[in-house]
C-alpha cells in the first residue's frame, strides 16, 4: 500500500480547470488520464470553455463536463458559487490564469493546486513552481508534471515520472488518444454526404486558417494547389475551420480549379472532431485541429513555420510535420515582419507527396 493512502481516500470530488484553447486542451489529455489513475475512485469534473469542452464529449477519463463561458466578474462569482455547491475536495488548476485560482479560493475548495503563475500563488494551498525545462520539452510534459506533483503530495512518490521520461509515442509514453463514438462518426459521414462527399472517394481535409496568428498560415494559393492535386486523383477535398477563418477558406476555394467542399464555420468543435476522425488525411497549420487529428488517429500533416515543433507538435505516431527552417525560425511572432520565408519555402508538391505517403502507409497498416 502506498504511503499516506488515507489522504487520497478523503478526496471524493475533484474539479479540474482546463485550458482555453482546443490544441492546449488536447495536450492535457495525458495528464487527465494520469489523474484518473492517481484518483481512480474520485468523481472528476472538468471545467472547460464552450467549444473546447466538445473534444471531451466521449472521454472515459472524466465523469462530468462543466462549461464555463467567461464573460466578466459576475460569471466568475457564479462559477465560484457552483463549485462551492458541489463541495469539491480538490481543485487542480491546469489553466494558469489568476481567475482560475480566484474561483477555487472563493469556492472554498480545501485543496487548490496549480502552477505559481499570474501572481496567484497566495490563493493556492500548493503553488507548484514552473519547471525550469518548460520551454525545452513538449507541452504535454508541462501538464503531466502538475499531476506528478499532486501524486507526490498525496503519496510521497509519483509513477507519472516514468511517463514523463518516455519522450516517445510508444505504448509506454503519454497516452493522449481521444475517442469518437460510432454514432458520432455515422452522423459525420451523413453530414459529409449531404454536403457533396462521394462515399467511395478518399476524404482529404484542409485547415488553412489559424485564429491567433497570421504568421502560422501557409499561403492560401498553396493550399489550393494541394487541393487540386488531390481532386485530380479522385479524392474529395473539404475545408474546415471556425467562422473566424472563413475569409482564408474562401481565398483557398477561389484559387482552386475544382472547388472543394467548404465546411468552414458550419460545424461545432464536436462535429469537426467527428469529421476529422473519419477523414483519410488532415493537412493543417499549427493550430487546434492538428492536435485533434493526432488524438483521434487520423493521419495528420502539420505545416510548421514560426512556431516551435519541439513544444507544440502533435504528439502521435500518426502525425508528421513539414518544415523548412530558416535562421529566423521559430520566432513565435503573429505577423511576419519580412518575407514569410518559413512558410513560402514549403512547396505544394512537397506537402502533397508527404500527405499521400501518409495515406498509403495508413492503408497498408489497415490491410496488413
Amino acid at each position: 500500500m502506498k504511503a499516506n493512502e488515507p489522504q487520497a481516500d478523503n478526496i471524493k470530488r475533484v474539479v479540474v480547470r482546463g485550458t482555453n484553447w482546443v490544441g492546449d486542451a488536447v495536450m492535457t489529455v495525458p495528464a487527465l488520464r494520469e489523474l484518473r489513475r492517481v484518483l481512480p475512485a474520485a468523481h472528476i469534473t472538468l471545467v472547460s470553455r464552450p467549444g473546447t469542452a466538445d473534444i471531451f464529449i466521449d472521454a472515459d477519463f472524466i465523469d462530468e463536463l462543466l462549461v464555463y463561458d467567461r464573460a466578466g466578474l459576475g460569471l466568475a462569482w457564479t462559477q465560484a458559487s457552483e463549485w462551492r455547491h458541489r463541495r469539491f475536495d480538490l481543485a487542480l488548476l491546469v489553466q494558469n490564469a489568476f481567475e482560475a485560482a480566484a474561483i477555487a479560493f472563493l469556492a472554498r475548495v480545501p485543496r487548490r493546486i496549480g502552477y505559481d503563475a499570474d501572481r496567484r500563488g497566495k490563493l493556492l494551498t500548493q503553488a507548484i513552481p514552473l519547471p525550469i525545462w518548460k520551454d525545452e520539452r513538449h507541452e504535454i510534459f508541462y501538464y503531466l508534471n502538475l499531476v506528478a506533483e499532486l501524486e507526490r503530495i498525496l503519496y510521497g512518490a509519483s509513477e507519472v515520472e516514468s511517463v514523463e521520461s518516455a519522450e516517445s509515442t510508444e505504448s509506454n509514453g503519454p497516452q493522449f488518444a481521444l475517442t469518437v463514438s460510432a454514432d458520432r462518426q455515422r452522423t459525420a459521414k451523413e453530414f459529409l454526404r449531404e454536403h457533396g462527399l462521394r462515399p467511395d472517394a478518399p476524404l482529404v481535409l484542409l485547415c488553412p486558417g489559424s485564429i491567433n496568428s497570421r504568421a502560422k498560415r501557409w499561403p492560401a494559393e498553396r493550399y489550393a494547389a494541394v487541393a487540386d492535386h488531390f481532386t485530380a486523383t479522385g479524392a474529395s477535398v473539404a475545408l474546415i475551420g471556425s467562422p473566424a477563418e472563413m475569409e482564408v477558406s474562401n481565398e483557398v476555394s477561389l484559387h482552386t480549379i475544382n472547388k472543394p467542399i467548404v465546411l468552414t464555420g458550419q460545424t461545432s468543435v464536436a462535429e469537426a472532431t467527428a469529421i476529422i476522425s473519419v477523414a483519410d488525411v488532415l493537412i493543417t497549420n499549427d493550430t487546434g485541429p492538428a492536435h485533434i487529428g493526432s488524438a483521434v488517429g487520423t493521419p495528420t500533416l502539420v505545416i510548421f513555420g514560426p512556431t516551435n515543433p519541439l513544444t507544440t507538435r502533435p504528439f502521435a505516431p500518426n502525425a508528421e510535420i513539414i518544415r523548412q527552417k530558416p535562421d529566423c525560425a521559430p520566432c513565435m511572432l503573429r505577423d511576419c515582419p519580412i518575407d514569410h520565408r518559413c512558410m513560402t519555402g514549403i512547396t505544394p508538391e512537397e506537402v502533397f507527396a508527404q500527405a499521400t505517403a501518409m495515406m498509403s502507409h495508413c492503408r497498408s497498416e489497415v490491410t496488413a
